[in-house]
């Protein structure tokens, strides 16, 4: 009987751990995960899947940790020799990370080094493959509006793009150093009816959906020009798996290969919910109102960046060509599942 392989996720209660572990355990996995511990429950992407630890033979387990804390991560990685790691914890929120700064840095780039080093301490190197969630965070500011690839220059607009793009390139310096079968995916936006409530893409859906309930009336944003490249969380999930699965470690862009506005994307959700909206104004005093006259959107200072990172697009073509990679969501049925997840929710 053939050993099930056993993999790790960081990050496993978020939007794109929770789809991983649902994958891995899909393909027979078993599969752990860590958790950072609160007073509160946060476990609502993963209570589905959830194994009590009593339970014989359980898929599916978690353990309490932290990106911070080096001994607690050799600990899990010691108990659970994992075949396969997924590092997708961090401190994700890019507006967040001008706030926290030095934590960002610690979780979202020290942490990588800290399961790195994990590997190599136990003596895991032919072992255990490592999968380092990569972001197109790190291009920040593009030179022109060309697609962008494994080859493109890196340029971190934000605290959170400069913590991973250290994380990337000493995860090129494990496996090149230690012969690490270590490996990036450098993910553009991914989406969920999952994503958290303070991310855009969520943001405007909620917003969306309760004002067309009546119980909200205007939603506050800020940069609406910003182009982004926005797929699907499952189709990134499944490239992340891919990646692990290719015959050498190697760093991949994931992408649709199809950008729209941050006010695109408003535009697209709110049509999608039968609310017909018309801008007026310009800058920070420009406004959107409803067919009935109601403001319903404004912009709001604050939700500017320090530095802004004007334009996003990938280039997936290594991804298509070594990994037989394809996203399978449009950005027109990601917002259908998104809204059509709230509109339940509100029910």
């Amino acid at each position: 009987m053939a050993t099930k392989k056993r993999a790790l996720i960081t990050g496993v209660t978020g939007q794109d751990g929770s789809y991983l572990a649902e994958l891995l355990l899909s393909k027979g996995y078993e599969v752990h995960g860590v958790k950072r511990r609160s007073s509160s429950f946060n476990t609502q992407r993963v209570d589905h899947i959830y194994q009590d630890s009593h339970v014989d033979n359980a898929n599916f387990r978690l353990h309490f940790g932290d990106m911070t804390d080096s001994t607690n991560l050799i600990r899990i990685v010691a108990e659970v020799q994992p075949d396969e790691i997924y590092n997708l914890a961090a401190q994700s929120h890019v507006q967040v990370s001008f706030e926290t700064a030095e934590y960002t840095s610690n979780a979202d780039g020290t942490g990588t080094v800290r399961l790195l080093e994990a590997i190599r301490l136990l003596g895991l190197e032919k072992k255990t493959k490592f999968y380092q969630a990569s972001t197109s965070e790190m291009f920040g500011l593009t030179e022109d509006n060309a697609p962008l690839n494994e080859l493109s220059r890196f340029y971190p607009r934000s605290p959170y793009g400069a913590a991973k793009l250290y994380a990337h390139w000493i995860t090129v310096n494990y496996r090149e150093s230690y012969g690490i079968f270590a490996s990036s995916g450098i993910l553009f936006n991914h989406e969920s009816p999952r994503r958290g409530e303070t991310f855009v893409t969520r943001k405007v859906v909620r917003a969306a959906a309760r004002i067309k309930a009546g119980q909200e009336k205007c939603l506050y944003l800020g940069n609406l020009d910003a182009i982004r490249d926005w797929g699907h969380a499952k189709d990134y999930v499944e490239g992340m798996w891919r990646i692990l699965q290719h015959s050498e470690a190697d760093d991949f862009v994931l992408a649709t290969g199809v950008a729209i506005t941050v006010r695109e994307f408003v535009e697209k959700v709110f049509a999608r919910l039968d609310v017909q909206i018309s801008w007026s104004g310009s800058g920070i005093d420009e406004i959107a109102k409803d067919q009935n006259g109601n403001v319903v959107i404004r912009i709001d200072p604050a939700y500017f960046r320090p530095t802004e990172v004007p334009f996003l697009l990938g280039d997936a073509t290594k991804a298509r060509t070594k990994l037989g990679w394809e996203p399978v969501y449009t950005v027109d049925m990601l917002i259908d599942e998104m809204v059509e997840a709230e509109l339940s929710t509100l029910k």
